[in-house]
Parts: structure tokens; sequence; C-alpha cells
């Protein structure tokens, strides 16, 4: 790594001078996927690595989890026969996800979990060395494993404690402004950052490669369950034309607000009380979902449900428990009013009796055939709500207060099955903000496909990219003229009445109302085209800043902004090409079929068009600012006859990494 200034000429004539590091490979982020790309470039030999972060306690992998967060592996217990081939076609199965992504994430799944648990992660195994598993959503054998609610947390405690280990340099409150790219034959690659430190001041970072490890959409919603800490950057790379992928397929889910926390599991399998209150959160309490079903056993048995089915999912909407969800939005969103979950009393007219065949014998063969659902809740999960109580919040003795919340975006960058940007070269998005999911996928695969990427961008880069080709000289050209349209745009915002604060609530505000799990068609051209006028406003007037805390802000409103108009026109492009309601997305038309015959008569779904399936969504930001999407086949698994003389052969002269 090296370090030195380079000069940066202001409108006003002044010259001053900008921090200029010259590193091998950047990583953009500290969450389980970054953290683990700078591991792996050490392992690969690949000593030059730099992690840059907003904060290694401030991201979504060490902030956030659920009521028994899950890593999906390969089976790795008993006599269930597995094999990567065979954990491929159920990644492949939940649709729009190209084959041979799917076979890497399942050929790298035993390794990257392996590499974990040889750092320490307790993943729980028997006296004989098995790793125990469970089902979890979408997965037709035991594969998931988890250490309790905060198994990502610790993933990214004992993967910094390598970092640490390894002395890898890591410098922290540094926030990611742009992209930097270069030209390269007859394409771009990536060149490096420019970011801010913590007082507001502008550093760039040259690169031969950056991994872009900076995490899903946190900032484009208002109702998130995102940890408010996390913002996340795709905007960057969408402003620098990266290609995308599956942009609208992403995942929602009931979560508590006041703390960010997925209301999944045993939160619902002790089937709390709903309540909705007026908007003071106080007067006006009822129980909101009763009317909406036959018999309160069938009303319980839906809520008992959302906890092995806790993402919103449009098959479950007409009468199965994604009704639940619809009903939570109707109150919250619609009707203006709050929606708590009360574990202190039963719901009204609660008997064991009434309840499903599934949800009875799960509550008896768990002992939990207890009194309230608080009760059940500490026979079942005590963690659960001291979880709660380490956040001030004591559910023993208050309601709690919840939301459709987004969760997880299923598509993000496109990139290729070496975890290398389709379209700029040099450039690695891993974890979440990468899109290699489809429409559905396993619950847990996320942190599964984190930990994969990461480790095939380090041996892409070992074995692609080690040596140094990038012009120092090109690269820092480009870094200063980035640096002096950044600042003539800040300069602008001085005359400005605008505040970036009010703006984020907009933005954040338009993504909650139209392109979250409820699609209104009928909004949505009014929608986009908001959104667009809202960047034309922003970039031509930006934002009075009074401080260095402003400045950094108002230049995340700059790619947030960018991002939700660009996520809206994919989700437009989707709807109008008649794929329907999918995944985690209603789509709501006066021409689609009713969701529910005790719904009002507005809420008619588009179906699901199933051809699209077999269709992957792509989406670029061209040069000259339009938004190209187009409907590109799934490649298939592929077929492998592993023959090992000529498989030894191909990685013994490195073919495999071309």
């Amino acid at each position: 790594m090296k370090q030195a200034f380079m000069s940066v000429k202001r409108d006003d004539g002044r010259t001053r001078k900008i921090p200029l590091v010259q590193v091998h490979t950047l990583v953009l982020g500290s969450g389980a996927a970054g953290l683990n790309a700078a591991v792996q470039l050490r392992a690969n030999g690949v000593e030059d690595v730099l992690i840059l972060t907003e904060g290694l306690k401030l991201g979504t992998s060490i902030n956030t989890g659920s009521d028994k967060q899950t890593y999906y592996k390969l089976s790795l217990y008993g006599v269930d026969a597995d094999a990567p081939a065979v954990m491929a076609e159920t990644f492949h199965a939940g649709g729009s996800m190209h084959g041979d992504l799917a076979l890497v994430e399942a050929a790298l799944s035993a390794r990257g979990f392996l590499h974990l648990v040889s750092l320490g992660v307790p993943f729980p195994r028997d006296r004989y060395g098995q790793f125990v598993g469970y089902k979890t959503d979408h997965d037709p054998r035991q594969r998931a494993t988890s250490i309790g609610p905060y198994t990502s947390r610790e993933m990214c405690r004992a993967l910094i404690r390598r970092v640490q280990e390894l002395k890898i340099p890591v410098r922290e409150n540094r926030h990611a402004v742009q992209l930097l790219t270069v030209p390269d034959f007859d394409g771009r690659r990536a060149a490096g950052v420019v970011v801010m430190d913590a007082a507001g001041h502008f550093e760039a970072y040259i690169a031969e490669n950056v991994v872009f490890a900076v995490g899903g959409p946190g900032g484009l919603y208002q109702t998130s369950v995102y940890p408010v800490v996390h913002t996340g950057a795709i905007g960057l790379a969408l402003m620098a034309g990266a290609k995308a992928r599956g942009l609208p397929e992403s995942q929602y889910g009931l979560a508590s607000t006041k703390f960010r926390w997925n209301v999944s599991g045993t939160y619902m399998q002790v089937i709390p009380r709903f309540i909705s209150t007026a908007a003071d959160g106080r007067s006006d309490e009822q129980e909101f979902l009763r009317p909406y079903f036959d018999s309160v056993g069938q009303m319980n048995s839906m809520v008992f449900l959302k906890g092995y089915q806790w993402p919103f999912d449009s098959r479950k909407a007409q009468g199965g428990s994604s009704l639940v969800d619809i009903l939570v939005y109707i109150e919250t969103v619609i009707r203006g009013r709050r929606v708590f979950l009360d574990f202190r009393t039963n719901p009204e007219g609660f008997a064991f009796d009434t309840l499903s065949g599934e949800a009875r014998q799960y509550l008896e063969r768990s002992e939990a055939m207890l009194e309230t659902p608080i009760a059940r809740l500490q026979k079942m999960n005590p963690g659960a709500i001291e979880l709660y109580r380490d956040h001030r919040i004591d559910i023993t003795r208050e309601p709690l207060e919840i939301a459709v919340c987004a969760q997880h975006n299923n598509g993000g960058l496109a990139a290729d099955l070496w975890w290398e940007s389709e379209n700029i070269r040099h450039l690695f998005p891993v974890g979440e903000v990468n899109g290699s999911h489809g429409v559905y996928r396993p619950g847990g695969s996320a942190l599964n496909a984190g930990q994969v990427g990461s480790l095939r961008a380090a041996e892409c880069i070992a074995n692609r990219y080690a040596n140094r080709t990038l012009s120092a000289a090109v690269a820092r050209r480009a870094a200063q003229a980035v640096v002096q349209d950044l600042d003539q745009w800040l300069d602008r915002g001085a005359a400005s009445r605008r505040n970036w604060k009010s703006d984020r609530v907009d933005l954040q505000a338009r993504m909650s109302r139209a392109g979250a799990h409820i699609r209104p068609v009928a909004d949505l051209d009014a929608v986009v085209q908001d959104a667009w006028e809202r960047v034309r406003v922003q970039s031509h007037e930006g934002y009075r800043c009074r401080n260095g805390r402003d400045r950094i802000e108002a230049l995340q409103n700059r790619q947030l902004c960018f991002a939700h108009a660009v996520y809206l026109e994919s989700i437009r492009f989707a709807v109008q090409s008649g794929a329907g309601s999918r995944g985690s997305s209603l789509v709501l038309s006066k021409d689609g079929q009713p969701v529910y015959d005790r719904l009002p008569g507005e809420w008619r779904m588009i179906p699901e068009n199933p051809e699209y399936r077999d269709r992957v969504q792509e989406t670029t930001v061209e040069a000259d600012g339009r938004v190209v999407h187009q409907w590109a086949p799934c490649r298939p698994i592929p077929a492998c006859d592993g023959w090992f003389e000529t498989s030894w052969a191909a990685f013994r002269n490195g073919s495999i990494y071309r």
C-alpha cells in the first residue's frame, strides 16, 4: 500500500491536497462477505489488501438476526445423501437463477462453512462430529443450521479476529461516495473509490481490484428491518453503469420497528395477540385479525404458520399465512394505525383444541402447552425475551410494535461464476449486493452465498488478476475529476433550501409505498416519474450542508435517490412485462383475481406468469442515463462428467479461472 497526495483544483482557482492511497485489492465493506474476502485473499497469496468500512461494528451482518438465524449448507449429517448438483437443483428451482451460479454456491458450501468452523464459530454437532440440521423455508432437506439469533454476528466476530491476526489493514469511518472506473479494452474496469472520512473530507483510493461488499439496500425503505446503521451503496455501482440482475426480487416480512428484528420462528409459534391502536399507540385498541377468518382456531393456526412461513409470499396470500402480512399492511399503511404483538395475553377465544394438528403437535412436543404466549416463549426460547430486554424492550410488560418490513434483496449486481461484474472488469460484488439469488431461496442461503462468493472472488483475483495492469496516472486523473465534480455539487447546495433528511424520508416512503411487497399497477408510472424528478432536482440543487456529517449524508442521498429510481423502474418493467405476483411481492390491479373474499374489492392480484421463472431480469444504466431492461434466459445447471485426469489438468494449468 502506497500513500501520497493528489492536487485538486476548485472552481475558485484554489488548489488543495487530497490523500491518495494505492493498493492492489480494496475491500469495500466489512460484513461477513467482505471480511471473508480479505481473509481469503491473504490465504491465496494476495498480500496488499485494504478494508475500507464505515465501521467494523456497523454492518448488517454484525447487527442483525432473527429467532434462529440460519446458515444454509450442504447436508453433513447421517444418511441424508446430498451432493452439489442436488443442492444446486434446490437453488435453481426457486426460479430466475442461473444454473452455474447455483452449482457454485452448492459446490463451495461445505468449504465455506467448514472455514467458519475452523475459525471458531460454534455450529452445533453431535458426539460423533456430525453437523446437525433442520429444514428451513424452500428446503427439501435438513441442510440448515444455526448457533442462535446472532449467527451472522458471531461469523463476523470470528472473521474480524482472523483479519487482526493476519494484520490486514482496516480503515474505519470511511464513507464511499463514488466508484472509480476507467476505460479498459472494449469496456470499463474498476479503478478504486472516492470516500469521505468522518469529518466530511475527501480521500481517494486507487486499486487494481475492488471487492464491493456494501450489503443490501437498507437505506431505501421506510419500513425496514435492516439495521439503522446500515444504508447500503448499490447506487454507486448503478451510477457507474454496473449491470444489475433481478432487482425487483426482494424479501419482506413482519418485524419489530423500535428495535429492528424479524419476529419469525417462536415469536409467531407461541401465538401472540395481534392488536392495533390509533396513531397515538394507546387508544382504540382492537384485535383486528378475527373478522377475516372463519374461526378463532383458523386465525391462530395461521399466526402459528408465520413462524415457519415468515417471509411474505404471494402464493400464500389467497387464504394462506401471508394474509396476516396483508392485514398488518392495511392497518398500518392504509388505515394509518399502529400494530403490536401482545405476548402477555392470549387472543380472545384462544383454546388449544381449536388449533390445527400441526400447531398443537408442535406445542405439545415442545412441552409448551402453557397458559400465555409469554409463558410459551419462556419455555421454548427464553433468549427471545432477553434479546428485546437487552434493547430496553420488556415484552413481558409491554406490547411489541411491528410492521411489514424490507429484509433482503434477492437481486443485486450481475456477476459471473467468479463473482466478477459482468460488464465492469476488476469489480467483484459479494454478499447481498450480488444478485445471484432468484425469486425464492432457501432460508439462510444468503449467508452461504456471501461466504462462497467472497471465496470465489479471492481465488479469481489471485489467479487472474495478481499482476498490476492499472495505470496509476489514468486512475489518479479519474479520481481528481470525481472530486472536482462532487465539490461542485456540494458547493451548489450552499444556496439550496433542500434538506437531506426530508428527502431521505421522501424516497424511503415512496419505496415502501410502491416498491415493497404491495405493488399497485395503477401507481407505478407516476411513482417512477416522481422518482426521476427527485433525482433531477437533487442533481441540480444539492443540499444545504452545515457540517461534515451533512456532507456525508448529502452524498449518501445522491446514490440512494438514484438507486430508488432504478429499483422502481425495474419493478415497473417486471410488472408491465407480465411476470405477475411472485416471490415476496403482490401486484395489485383492477383486472386481477380477488386476493381473498373478505378483503376490500380493490385487493385483486395479477397471478404469476410461470414462464418468467426461466428468465432473469437484467438492468443497466447506460452512459447517456437511459435505463435498459431485458429478460435473459436462465443458464442451466452445467453437466459435469468429473473425469479426474482432465479436471486435474485444467486445475493445474489454471484454465478453470478463464
